[in-house]
């Protein structure tokens, strides 16, 4: 009896791959072995930065407010210490945020925590 290999599956694995390393340079877009290499390592990376991005985020937000609060006197840590204390209510993103896009906003929160 001969052997059964069903083809149609097979093929439609191997175009669901090279589908999604459209884009890429040379072999890794169309050679399937590198090409599934490629896309493996791809989706491992955006899995990682996924959860990487969270950690850059805040780490910006944390630049912003340090660079804003400088001009009062204070330095980072006074300024979040004396937020959690009084507990405001404002996390860092919104923050971050005030001090970026509305200064008057953040002078009134730095004032009130002096």
């Amino acid at each position: 009896m001969p052997r059964s290999v069903n083809s149609v599956a097979s093929r439609n694995r191997r175009r669901k791959i090279l589908k999604q390393t459209k884009g890429n340079f040379l072999a890794r877009r169309n050679v399937y072995t590198v090409a599934k290499n490629t896309l493996e390592k791809g989706l491992t990376y955006a899995y990682r930065d996924r959860r990487k991005k969270k950690i850059e985020f805040r780490a910006l937000w944390i630049q912003r407010i340090n660079a804003a609060v400088r001009p009062y006197g204070m330095t980072y840590s006074e300024f979040i210490g004396k937020v959690n204390k009084q507990e405001l209510g404002l996390n860092r993103k919104a923050l971050a945020d005030l001090a970026m896009n509305h200064p008057d906003a953040f002078k009134a929160v730095v004032e009130a925590l002096k």
